[in-house]
């Protein structure tokens, strides 16, 4: 009786070992997945960071020229008896004003936005939610940018420039010089204003759908190796995947 529960328990040792070391694998499996979850919202994060101080300092600096711009103007239309001058002015203000409403308009992230009101939590489903909303970020940032440098801007400030002008030209009876001078100056400080909107989260966005892939991909989470144990009536079975 003793040796046939001796063997009874012989053939349930197996099934003992595998039942305790099934679970390691499970465990660990969840440890990298954790610490790369992790790394990645990190990574993004400071991403978000630097993307959205660049973006912040460009859009208050612009919208603080323009409207000091607008202020200075209109100060010398209303003080000035020359009426060229005021005329100058009076459009000149009308298009600082343009420039600021623009801005208004089509504004940049909040700081709140960014990485610190998206703070990483030690729970996985804080974790994926925090990772979401930061993706999202990242994403509305980059087409901002990518928008804001854009043919449609270049035509959109042409047509102003070009308004400007003629009004000038024709509207006020002045020279085509001075039309020309007029269209050539709110040119150059549209272009400006174009090309020194910062271009980066448009690469950091580029760079990290390259490393990462879409937003929450699994395959992202899987270990390099796993290793699996199972067990039947024909014996243990040991496995190695990739």
């Amino acid at each position: 009786m003793n040796r046939i529960n001796r063997k009874s328990g012989l053939r349930k040792l197996p099934f003992i070992i595998v039942f305790i070391f099934g679970f390691l694998p499970l465990k660990a499996q969840d440890q990298v997945s954790d610490s790369l979850l992790n790394d990645q919202v990190k990574y993004l994060q400071e991403m978000l960071d630097h993307d959205v101080k660049n973006a912040q300092i460009w859009w208050y600096g612009w919208l603080a020229g323009y409207s000091i711009a607008t202020a200075g103007q209109g100060i010398v239309y209303f003080t000035s008896d020359n009426l060229k001058t005021r005329q100058d002015m009076a459009l000149g203000s009308a298009t600082t004003l343009l420039g600021a409403l623009g801005q208004i308009i089509a504004p940049m992230p909040h700081p709140a936005s960014s990485s610190g009101n998206t703070n990483i939590v030690e729970d996985e489903p804080g974790q994926i939610r925090s990772l979401d909303y930061s993706e999202d970020m990242l994403k509305a940032l980059a087409l901002r940018e990518k928008e804001g440098r854009s043919w449609k801007m270049h035509a959109l400030t042409g047509v102003i420039n070009i308004g400007s002008g003629l009004i000038t030209w024709l509207g006020f009876k002045r020279t085509f010089l001075d039309g020309l001078g007029n269209f050539a100056l709110n040119t150059a400080v549209t272009e400006a204003q174009i090309w020194t909107q910062p271009s980066r989260a448009i690469k950091d966005y580029e760079n990290y759908c390259r490393q990462y892939g879409t937003v929450i991909n699994p395959a992202a989470y899987k270990p390099e190796k796993q290793w699996l144990l199972y067990a039947g009536p024909g014996g243990i079975t040991v496995k190695l995947l990739f």
